[in-house]
């Protein structure tokens, strides 16, 4: 069961058709991207550290072709989905800030307690 803190983001099946979802957080500071790796599910604030910009120009559309890389629309930087370290582009020493999701089901979470952001 899902702690009353935690905030439900998305689920399972939302990352079906791309393998990531971006969630818009309005009243919050931030929006998260949520990337699956394997059988692993990742979450980084959705925010180039180059620029600031959110990662996507369309609406869930983050990974290149191969799904192990985020990429920033802005600028092509990309960011391995393991970690969220830059690979190529302008933030070649940076990387995505990790948010912490806890899996409940089928029912992604993001739990506030654990961000270190």
């Amino acid at each position: 069961m899902a702690r009353p803190d935690r905030e439900l983001l998305c689920t399972l099946a939302d990352l079906g058709k791309t393998g990531a979802f971006g969630v818009e957080r309005d009243s919050e500071p931030f929006d998260i991207v949520i990337v699956r790796d394997g059988d692993v599910v990742r979450g980084f604030v959705n925010s180039c550290p180059h620029r600031g910009t959110p990662l996507e120009t369309f609406p869930h559309r983050f990974l290149d072709e191969t799904g192990r890389q985020l990429i920033c629309s802005t600028h092509g930087a990309r960011f391995d989905v393991a970690d969220g370290k830059c690979l190529s582009g302008p933030c070649k020493v940076e990387a995505l800030c990790p948010v912490a999701l806890v899996l409940s089901g089928e029912r992604i979470f993001f739990d506030p307690g654990q961000f270190e952001g």
